[in-house]
């Protein structure tokens, strides 16, 4: 079957807009930096540490027995109860990777800053149309430096 037989022609539609077509809706971000949830309840705990694996900073978690950890949560393993679930962290001066079960999770806080806030692509074109307007030259970005 050819093109033509199945519908399509050579026209283009009128007056469309290609970037229209490739836009889509941003998704709001949480700024959770230097936030400490309530873990009150189970729920509450599944809840905060979902939040804390999309989160790019540093988490503090509190055990049940005093003792604190610091550092990146790279994964979370979810089952029905909270002792059969378990979060995975490299600590802050490690290179070990520590899983830690829910059930052993008192306190929770983002203590580290969120290395993925304010990098959207929105916020990078802002920064160019502002150097653009000012008359600036180099409009090429850099990176900030992480630490």
């Amino acid at each position: 079957m050819t093109g033509k037989e199945a519908g399509h022609t050579d026209q283009h539609p009128p007056h469309v807009n290609p970037d229209a077509l490739e836009v889509a809706p941003g998704t709001e971000r949480e700024n959770l930096e230097g936030w400490i949830p309530s873990v009150a309840g189970d729920e509450d705990l599944r809840q905060a540490l979902e939040k804390a694996f999309d989160y790019r900073g540093d988490i503090t978690i509190t055990r049940k027995d005093g003792s604190k950890i610091e550092g990146y949560l790279f994964d979370r393993r979810t089952a029905k109860t909270l002792k059969d679930s378990i979060v995975r962290l490299y600590p802050k001066n490690s290179n070990d990777k520590v899983s830690i079960s829910y059930a052993d999770i008192a306190a929770l806080a983002f203590t580290g800053r969120d290395t993925a806030a304010g990098k959207s692509w929105e916020a990078w074109m802002k920064k160019y149309a502002e150097k653009k307007a000012a008359g600036e030259k180099d409009l090429s970005l850099h990176p900030e430096p992480l630490e």
